[in-house]
This record gives structure tokens, sequence and C-alpha cells, in this order.
């Protein structure tokens, strides 16, 4: 896909972008990297990793801080961001319409992945997620740096929301609609309710079945090729491309790379129930299946 900066023609990156691809903008003034490490079990993992060496150019996008707001005991573990919140996060780090953002992590697009589906929310299609992440830039030979570049805060991010989010409400309203099918991304064994070690109840939504994220991944730790993943995901919908499909995890995160992995393979319009498992069990009426 192509848009138009400086009236300059140039290609838009808006799923992966890989290694000699990234090499060739990196530098350029609009486009704009994130460093989204992070670890579920070490707050300080993201940070710390950050400054001991990044990509150039890039700034640090803190899950906690930055790509969820706190929780409140009814809206799970990593909640969205507030809108304004958020909007003046990527204001500061000089995002504006015309930027091409490119987000990277070491756990094969786990954590990046989230901030791509965000700003798929707030309408900004310029933005993808580095095939191969951290570990693929260094084994082709690209460089780590200290510098923690300074942003363009003149910039204002302005968003136009789109419709890819969906609440409990509509999972409940939808358990038994054959036209809507709801996709865990989660371990096989946290899914069937065994050796579940975050969330305090185990099991899954009733009728969703297990996608685990990781499947979407070749050895190398790269993303499977379109038509293999297109393949996969036709045999989930049964040849059904009508569904609706909403994608769920433990708290909103891995799912987005069920999400992206679709879009790779040429099928959008799928969702996201952001709040997941952990904001599922935290309302006891809500049925709970260990199958």
């Amino acid at each position: 896909m192509q848009y138009i900066t400086s009236n300059t023609v140039q290609t838009m990156y808006s799923t992966l972008i890989e290694y000699d691809k990234l090499q060739s903008i990196i530098a350029k003034k609009n486009t704009l990297v994130f460093d989204c490490r992070h670890e579920l079990t070490d707050p300080e993992y993201g940070i710390k990793s950050y400054q001991e060496g990044h990509l150039p150019n890039a700034l640090f996008a803190s899950m906690d801080d930055s790509l969820s707001q706190k929780p409140n005991g009814k809206n799970g573990r990593h909640p969205l961001p507030e809108i304004s919140a958020f909007t003046n996060w990527l204001s500061v780090c000089g995002v504006a319409q015309n930027t091409q953002v490119i987000a990277y992590d070491d756990a094969g697009g786990a954590y990046a992945s989230r901030l791509w589906c965000l700003l798929k929310w707030l309408g900004h299609d310029a933005v993808a997620v580095l095939n191969g992440g951290l570990q693929n830039w260094v084994n082709q030979g690209g460089i780590l740096v200290l510098d923690t570049p300074t942003p363009n805060t003149s910039e204002v991010f302005e968003p136009k929301m789109k419709d890819i989010f969906v609440d409990a409400d509509f999972i409940l309203q939808h358990l038994n609609d054959k036209q809507t099918l709801i996709v865990d991304a989660r371990s096989n064994d946290r899914f069937h309710g065994q050796n579940e070690s975050i969330d305090r109840v185990a099991g899954h939504i009733p009728g969703a079945i297990n996608r685990f994220f990781k499947n979407n991944l070749s050895s190398t730790g790269k993303f499977l090729d379109a038509k293999d993943l297109k393949k996969t995901f036709e045999g989930i919908m049964e040849g059904n491309l009508e569904k609706t499909i909403v994608h769920q995890c433990g708290s909103g995160i891995t799912a987005c790379h069920n999400l992206l992995a679709m879009e790779v393979a040429g099928l959008r319009n799928s969702k996201l129930y952001p709040g997941s498992w952990s904001e599922w069990i935290l309302d006891p009426s809500r049925p709970i299946a260990t199958d």
C-alpha cells in the first residue's frame, strides 16, 4: 500500500515489515519505532531491556503505563488506555497522521501487536510489527544503540476511531450465535483450565475455540506465510468467511497477535474483546467452561 507524505509517494506498511525494509526507512523523518518489550512476571523487564540496547531511534512503549490503563477491579488486568491519555502520549512521542509506526519486541510480536491493534483502533493504518522482532534484527546484522531519541512534541495526533472492540455484554449476547466465533489465544492447558498460574479462576468462555498465538509463528520466530495463515483461519471458520471472529486471551494482549495474523492472511474485520478472560471472571454470573 502507498500513501503520500511531503509530496512523495511512499510505501505504507500496515501489518508486518521485514528487516531490510525497516533498514531502508528507519532513519526517515516520518518513521517512528517503538520498543514494546514486556514480561508479565517482571514489570521492569521492558524498560531495563530498552536501556541496555534498542533499535536506532526507538522510543519505549510501556505496556502497563502507555498501552494500558490501571485496572479498577472490573476491567481485567490490562484495560484499554483511556483515549485522551493515549492520544496525548502519541502526540508527545511525535506520532502524526502521516507517521509510519513500527513496533517490535523480543517475543514474536506478542506485545508489539498490542500497539499495532491500538493504533488500528484509532484509525492509524500506517503501523506494522517487525517480523522476527529484535532477535531477527540482530541476527541480520542490525545494530542496537543506547541513545534515547528526542521526539518531535509539536505533533498532535487526531484519532479516527474504528469499531474493532467488543465488550462482555456483546459476548454474552452472542454465546449461542453460530455466526459469532470466539477465539482464545492462550496456551492450550490454560484454555482447558489446567496449570492456571495467572488468573484466579481457570477455564474459558463457553463456545470459544483455542488458537494459541505462538502457532502463528514458524520455528524462526517469524510469522507463517500469509497463505498458511489463511488456510488455518479459514479452517477455524469452517469455510464461513461471514462469521464475526472475536479474539480474546488472558488480558487482551496476545489476542492482538491472532488479529494481526488474520490481517496478514488477508482476513480482515475481526474483533477484539479487550477485557478478555481476566475481566470475564470478575462477574460470577458469567458462565465458565473447562471441558
